[in-house]
Protein backbone atom coordinates (compact mmCIF):
# COMPACT_ATOMS: atom_id res chain seq x y z
CA UNK A 1 0.00 0.00 0.00
CA UNK A 2 2.77 2.42 0.48
CA UNK A 3 4.31 3.98 -1.96
CA UNK A 4 6.22 7.70 -2.74
CA UNK A 5 3.03 9.51 -3.57
CA UNK A 6 2.48 11.66 -6.36
CA UNK A 7 3.04 14.62 -4.19
CA UNK A 8 6.09 16.94 -3.70
CA UNK A 9 7.74 16.70 -0.99
CA UNK A 10 8.56 20.17 -0.53
CA UNK A 11 4.64 21.42 -0.07
CA UNK A 12 3.24 22.25 2.52
CA UNK A 13 2.34 19.86 5.19
CA UNK A 14 -0.81 18.71 7.36
CA UNK A 15 -0.57 19.53 11.20
CA UNK A 16 -2.36 20.64 14.00
CA UNK A 17 -2.72 23.51 15.41
CA UNK A 18 -4.26 26.86 14.42
CA UNK A 19 -2.00 29.64 12.49
CA UNK A 20 -2.54 32.08 9.99
CA UNK A 21 -2.81 30.72 6.33
CA UNK A 22 0.28 31.93 4.43
CA UNK A 23 2.48 29.59 3.31
CA UNK A 24 6.16 30.74 5.62
CA UNK A 25 3.53 30.75 8.63
CA UNK A 26 2.33 26.99 8.07
CA UNK A 27 5.67 25.82 7.34
CA UNK A 28 7.59 27.35 10.36
CA UNK A 29 4.74 26.32 12.68
CA UNK A 30 3.81 22.88 11.01
CA UNK A 31 7.33 21.73 11.93
CA UNK A 32 7.16 22.80 15.73
CA UNK A 33 5.16 20.42 17.17
CA UNK A 34 7.56 17.89 17.64
CA UNK A 35 9.59 19.94 20.55
CA UNK A 36 6.09 19.70 22.67
CA UNK A 37 5.64 16.51 21.50
CA UNK A 38 4.72 15.52 25.27
CA UNK A 39 3.33 18.60 26.19
CA UNK A 40 0.85 17.93 23.56
CA UNK A 41 -0.29 14.50 24.62
CA UNK A 42 -0.73 16.00 27.41
CA UNK A 43 -2.72 18.81 26.76
CA UNK A 44 -4.86 17.92 23.87
CA UNK A 45 -8.17 16.27 24.23
CA UNK A 46 -9.24 13.41 22.35
CA UNK A 47 -12.72 13.66 20.03
CA UNK A 48 -15.84 12.44 21.40
CA UNK A 49 -17.00 8.75 20.14
CA UNK A 50 -20.20 9.53 18.17
CA UNK A 51 -18.18 11.88 16.13
CA UNK A 52 -15.30 9.70 15.11
CA UNK A 53 -17.35 7.02 14.05
CA UNK A 54 -20.08 10.16 12.13
CA UNK A 55 -16.67 11.05 10.23
CA UNK A 56 -16.14 7.44 8.67
CA UNK A 57 -19.92 6.26 8.81
CA UNK A 58 -20.43 6.29 5.00
CA UNK A 59 -17.09 4.64 4.17
CA UNK A 60 -16.66 1.50 2.23
CA UNK A 61 -16.05 -1.23 4.30
CA UNK A 62 -17.10 -2.55 7.62
CA UNK A 63 -13.80 -2.47 8.55
CA UNK A 64 -12.91 0.13 6.61
CA UNK A 65 -9.05 1.26 5.48
CA UNK A 66 -8.13 4.69 7.12
CA UNK A 67 -5.59 7.15 6.71
CA UNK A 68 -5.36 9.45 9.38
CA UNK A 69 -3.66 12.38 8.75
CA UNK A 70 -1.45 15.11 10.68
CA UNK A 71 -2.45 12.42 12.81
CA UNK A 72 0.19 14.04 15.51
CA UNK A 73 0.01 11.96 18.97
CA UNK A 74 -2.44 9.72 18.27
CA UNK A 75 -5.66 11.80 19.21
CA UNK A 76 -7.52 10.77 16.70
CA UNK A 77 -6.11 8.19 15.47
CA UNK A 78 -6.54 5.89 19.32
CA UNK A 79 -10.58 7.04 18.51
CA UNK A 80 -10.33 5.64 15.25
CA UNK A 81 -9.38 2.06 16.24
CA UNK A 82 -12.02 2.02 18.78
CA UNK A 83 -14.27 2.55 16.05
CA UNK A 84 -13.26 -0.87 14.47
CA UNK A 85 -11.19 0.72 11.53
CA UNK A 86 -7.94 -0.73 10.39
CA UNK A 87 -5.67 3.24 10.81
CA UNK A 88 -2.63 4.16 9.00
CA UNK A 89 -1.58 7.22 10.61
CA UNK A 90 1.05 10.13 8.57
CA UNK A 91 2.50 12.87 9.99
CA UNK A 92 5.55 15.58 8.64
CA UNK A 93 6.95 15.55 12.06
CA UNK A 94 8.84 12.09 13.07
CA UNK A 95 8.94 12.68 16.70
CA UNK A 96 5.06 13.48 16.78
CA UNK A 97 4.85 10.02 15.48
CA UNK A 98 6.80 8.63 17.78
CA UNK A 99 4.97 9.63 20.77
CA UNK A 100 1.99 7.91 19.01
CA UNK A 101 3.49 4.38 18.81
CA UNK A 102 3.93 4.83 22.44
CA UNK A 103 0.59 6.11 22.72
CA UNK A 104 -1.28 3.59 20.20
CA UNK A 105 1.00 0.50 20.25
CA UNK A 106 0.65 -1.53 16.47
CA UNK A 107 -0.60 1.01 14.59
CA UNK A 108 2.00 1.87 10.81
CA UNK A 109 2.89 5.06 10.60
CA UNK A 110 4.86 7.09 7.91
CA UNK A 111 6.30 10.27 7.52
CA UNK A 112 3.78 12.42 4.75
CA UNK A 113 1.35 15.45 4.37
CA UNK A 114 -1.95 15.97 2.86
CA UNK A 115 -0.27 17.25 -0.21
CA UNK A 116 2.06 13.94 -0.42
CA UNK A 117 0.61 11.10 0.70
CA UNK A 118 3.09 8.07 0.47
CA UNK A 119 0.50 5.72 -0.34
CA UNK A 120 -0.75 3.88 -3.54
CA UNK A 121 -4.07 5.14 -6.02
CA UNK A 122 -6.71 3.36 -4.78
CA UNK A 123 -5.55 1.81 -1.53
CA UNK A 124 -7.87 3.49 1.40
CA UNK A 125 -12.04 3.90 2.37
CA UNK A 126 -11.09 7.12 4.18
CA UNK A 127 -8.83 10.05 4.85
CA UNK A 128 -9.32 12.12 8.05
CA UNK A 129 -7.86 14.92 9.17
CA UNK A 130 -7.82 16.12 12.82
CA UNK A 131 -6.98 19.83 13.71
CA UNK A 132 -5.27 20.22 10.48
CA UNK A 133 -6.88 21.06 7.29
CA UNK A 134 -6.44 24.99 8.04
CA UNK A 135 -2.41 24.34 7.14
CA UNK A 136 -3.51 22.43 3.75
CA UNK A 137 -3.16 23.85 0.14
CA UNK A 138 -7.15 22.84 0.01
CA UNK A 139 -6.66 22.31 -4.11
CA UNK A 140 -3.44 20.33 -3.57
CA UNK A 141 -3.96 18.30 -0.85
CA UNK A 142 -8.14 17.46 -2.42
CA UNK A 143 -6.06 16.17 -5.10
CA UNK A 144 -3.64 13.78 -3.58
CA UNK A 145 -6.57 12.49 -1.27
CA UNK A 146 -8.99 11.67 -4.24
CA UNK A 147 -5.97 10.17 -5.87
CA UNK A 148 -5.68 7.44 -2.67
CA UNK A 149 -9.19 6.99 -2.06
CA UNK A 150 -11.74 4.19 -3.23
CA UNK A 151 -14.09 5.70 -5.50
CA UNK A 152 -16.78 6.78 -3.16
CA UNK A 153 -14.33 7.10 -0.10
CA UNK A 154 -14.55 10.05 2.24
CA UNK A 155 -12.49 12.85 3.46
CA UNK A 156 -13.38 13.85 6.99
CA UNK A 157 -12.52 17.00 8.86
CA UNK A 158 -12.56 17.24 12.55
CA UNK A 159 -11.72 20.02 14.89
CA UNK A 160 -12.45 20.21 18.96
CA UNK A 161 -13.20 24.19 19.32
CA UNK A 162 -13.15 25.55 22.64
CA UNK A 163 -16.81 27.13 23.47
CA UNK A 164 -16.40 30.67 23.77
CA UNK A 165 -19.47 31.35 24.55
CA UNK A 166 -18.02 31.13 28.10
CA UNK A 167 -16.78 34.57 29.70
CA UNK A 168 -13.97 32.55 31.05
CA UNK A 169 -13.17 30.86 27.70
CA UNK A 170 -13.22 34.04 25.87
CA UNK A 171 -11.08 35.23 28.27
CA UNK A 172 -8.36 32.03 27.57
CA UNK A 173 -9.19 32.74 24.10
CA UNK A 174 -7.82 36.28 24.36
CA UNK A 175 -4.85 35.02 25.54
CA UNK A 176 -4.07 32.55 22.99
CA UNK A 177 -6.72 33.01 19.88
CA UNK A 178 -7.36 30.47 18.23
CA UNK A 179 -6.01 31.86 14.97
CA UNK A 180 -6.41 30.43 11.32
CA UNK A 181 -9.17 27.68 12.66
CA UNK A 182 -11.58 30.84 13.71
CA UNK A 183 -10.99 32.39 10.35
CA UNK A 184 -12.05 29.48 8.18
CA UNK A 185 -15.32 28.73 10.19
CA UNK A 186 -16.20 32.72 9.79
CA UNK A 187 -15.47 32.39 5.55
CA UNK A 188 -17.96 29.01 5.65
CA UNK A 189 -17.10 25.12 5.59
CA UNK A 190 -14.14 24.18 4.75
CA UNK A 191 -12.55 24.68 1.69
CA UNK A 192 -12.28 21.70 -0.30
CA UNK A 193 -11.68 20.82 -3.83
CA UNK A 194 -12.54 18.39 -6.60
CA UNK A 195 -13.27 15.38 -6.36
CA UNK A 196 -15.53 16.04 -3.51
CA UNK A 197 -19.14 17.86 -3.19
CA UNK A 198 -20.26 19.73 -0.71
CA UNK A 199 -19.98 18.11 2.75
CA UNK A 200 -22.27 16.56 5.26
CA UNK A 201 -21.72 18.43 8.38
CA UNK A 202 -22.56 17.99 12.58
CA UNK A 203 -21.89 19.41 15.36
CA UNK A 204 -21.29 18.01 19.13
CA UNK A 205 -20.81 19.90 22.55
CA UNK A 206 -19.19 18.42 25.38
CA UNK A 207 -16.57 19.37 27.92
CA UNK A 208 -13.52 17.98 29.16
CA UNK A 209 -12.45 18.37 32.95
CA UNK A 210 -8.93 20.04 32.85
CA UNK A 211 -6.88 20.85 36.20
CA UNK A 212 -4.31 23.89 36.40
CA UNK A 213 -1.37 21.73 34.54
CA UNK A 214 -3.33 20.21 31.92
CA UNK A 215 -4.84 23.22 31.02
CA UNK A 216 -1.69 25.15 31.04
CA UNK A 217 -0.50 21.98 28.39
CA UNK A 218 -2.88 22.63 25.77
CA UNK A 219 -2.06 26.56 25.79
CA UNK A 220 1.75 25.41 25.37
CA UNK A 221 0.95 22.94 22.87
CA UNK A 222 -0.11 25.54 20.25
CA UNK A 223 2.42 26.43 17.85
CA UNK A 224 1.26 30.40 18.46
CA UNK A 225 3.12 29.60 22.04
CA UNK A 226 5.85 27.41 20.47
CA UNK A 227 7.18 29.43 18.22
CA UNK A 228 6.76 32.51 20.41
CA UNK A 229 10.21 34.51 21.72
CA UNK A 230 10.52 33.90 25.23
CA UNK A 231 9.38 37.07 25.95
CA UNK A 232 6.00 36.45 24.49
CA UNK A 233 5.90 33.74 26.31
CA UNK A 234 6.46 35.07 29.49
CA UNK A 235 3.56 37.32 28.74
CA UNK A 236 1.48 34.39 27.88
CA UNK A 237 2.54 32.34 31.02
CA UNK A 238 1.52 35.26 33.43
CA UNK A 239 -1.59 36.24 31.86
CA UNK A 240 -2.18 32.25 32.02
CA UNK A 241 -1.63 31.93 36.03
CA UNK A 242 -3.93 35.41 36.43
CA UNK A 243 -6.79 33.54 34.75
CA UNK A 244 -6.12 30.37 36.90
CA UNK A 245 -6.00 32.01 39.88
CA UNK A 246 -9.22 33.93 39.25
CA UNK A 247 -11.18 30.62 38.86
CA UNK A 248 -9.51 28.77 41.47
CA UNK A 249 -7.81 26.11 40.00
CA UNK A 250 -5.35 25.00 42.07
CA UNK A 251 -3.39 21.36 42.36
CA UNK A 252 -5.72 19.13 41.20
CA UNK A 253 -8.79 20.77 41.49
CA UNK A 254 -11.00 20.77 37.84
CA UNK A 255 -12.84 22.98 35.88
CA UNK A 256 -15.41 22.15 32.79
CA UNK A 257 -13.88 22.92 29.75
CA UNK A 258 -16.36 23.10 27.28
CA UNK A 259 -16.21 22.39 23.57
CA UNK A 260 -17.61 22.12 20.06
CA UNK A 261 -16.32 19.14 17.72
CA UNK A 262 -16.98 20.11 14.62
CA UNK A 263 -16.97 17.92 11.90
CA UNK A 264 -17.19 17.76 7.94
CA UNK A 265 -17.70 14.82 5.94
CA UNK A 266 -17.00 14.67 2.09
CA UNK A 267 -17.77 12.24 -0.44
CA UNK A 268 -15.37 11.40 -3.51
CA UNK A 269 -17.09 11.72 -6.43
Amino acid sequence: MVSRGRGSASRVSASRDNSPRDSDSRDSGSTSFGTAAEVYEAGRPEYPEAAVRWLVASSLSKTPRVADVGAGTGKLTRGLVAAGCDVVALDPDSAMLGTLRTAVPGIPTYVGTAESLPLDDGTVDAVVLGQAWHWVDPGEGSTEIGRVLRPGGVLGLIWNVRDDSVPWVRQLNSIVPDGGTTEMFTAGPPPVAKPFGDPARKVWQWSSSVTRASLAASVRSRSYYIIATPEARAEVDSRLEALFDDLGLRGEETVELPYETRAFRYTRQ
